[in-house]
């Protein structure tokens, strides 16, 4: 307002008066050369529309997925001038998180891990699509698509959802022994990220049920229980998700919730007549043109690949497990899933390697 009070005495006081016709530009500007040149934004009249998808968009970890937007403008007048088209990756409360790429015309940059993954896909006029190659565990999350055409700013948000699995990890020296940051550590180092809330509740909707209190990817502490009972919070209490909020990162210990994607790779077990050390499971797997498989690896194939093996095999943690998706005797509970047999230190089992497609 006060802009536009300055620049209207200075047209009266000259002598020259043009109207201003509100809903159709929005002022004059005085530019700061004392030319005379005025800059006019105008405003034409039509309202900018920005839209997503409304339902979640999936995908895995190593694909490459396209967010879709679109914009148009209500009534459509053709062509405009150049607009900018802004991505940023969102956290859960709708805070921007990080800057992915900016775009006008043919010129676009892309902002940190996302350069070199990051574009925009126009097949039609009012395109403004993002595309990323090579999604990785950390991709997962709200994207916001914001188109500017001069004074307008409108703006939409879509999901992007990583199929995936969410397993507890408790690290060889036993259980609540990690901080935050040691637990996002264990994670990556298991093929995985920490879990966030929403995998989370994914997961105890289809059926984990953990005793044990895990780090989240948000530095709350939290754990899921389908059958309430008195050393998981009790058993008057509905079944759903403890929390026990936010801890401090540096100083406190629970374990980790860690979440996999889908695999681009498989996972297949060795075993010799005696079994082997873990030197020599590691050594297997090398010679079979791959490597030691990871927990996460393990998780992924067993969920998304159906890997069922009734034999214990060595991973690259140091821990032994065996993956059960079709329950029978001898093969543990009753229930699928990887059963674990700890981080024995010693002992001679087979291996479960991985190798990239």
């Amino acid at each position: 307002l006060p802009l536009l009070l300055k620049a209207t005495l200075l047209r009266l006081a000259s002598g020259s008066y043009r109207p201003f016709y509100n809903g159709f530009y929005y002022n004059h500007i005085m530019n700061d050369n004392g030319d005379g040149q005025d800059k006019v934004d105008y405003f034409n009249g039509a309202r900018l529309v920005v839209e997503t998808s409304k339902d979640p968009v999936y995908s895995y970890s190593g694909a490459n997925v396209t967010l879709p937007c679109h914009y148009r403008y209500e009534p459509d007048m053709g062509p405009k001038h150049k607009i900018r088209i802004k991505w940023s990756k969102l956290r859960d409360d709708y805070t921007k998180e990080q800057d992915v790429m900016v775009a006008m015309g043919k010129t676009y940059v892309a902002f940190g891990d996302f350069k070199g993954r990051a574009h925009i896909h126009r097949a039609s006029r009012h395109e403004a699509s993002l595309v990323i190659s090579d999604v990785r565990l950390k991709d997962d999350g709200k994207y916001c698509c914001e188109v500017v055409d001069g004074l307008e700013d409108e703006s939409d948000v879509v999901d992007l959802r990583l199929q995936g699995i969410v397993f507890p990890y408790q690290p060889p020296r036993g259980q609540y022994k990690l901080n935050f940051h040691e637990a996002e550590q264990v994670c990556q180092d298991q093929g995985a990220i920490l879990a966030n809330f929403n995998q989370l509740f994914q997961a105890w909707s289809e059926g984990l049920d953990w005793c044990n209190a895990g780090w989240l990817a948000d530095g709350t502490v939290q754990y899921p229980i389908r059958l309430p009972r008195k050393p998981c919070g009790g058993v008057h209490l509905a079944p759903g998700i403890r929390s026990y909020g936010p801890r401090h990162r540096h100083l406190q210990r629970f374990d980790a919730f860690c979440f996999s994607s889908a695999l681009r790779g498989e996972v297949f077990y060795l075993d010799r007549p005696t079994g082997m050390t873990l030197e020599e499971a590691k050594q297997s797997c090398q010679d079979a043109g791959a490597e030691i498989a990871r927990v996460g690896q393990l998780y992924s194939a067993w969920k998304f690949l159906g890997l069922d093996r009734c034999n214990a095999g060595w991973l690259a943690d140091g821990s032994v497990r065996y993956p059960i998706a079709t329950p029978r005797a001898n093969c543990g509970p009753a229930e699928p899933g990887v059963r674990s047999f700890g981080f024995p230190s010693k002992g001679r089992f087979g291996v479960f390697c991985y190798k990239e497609r």
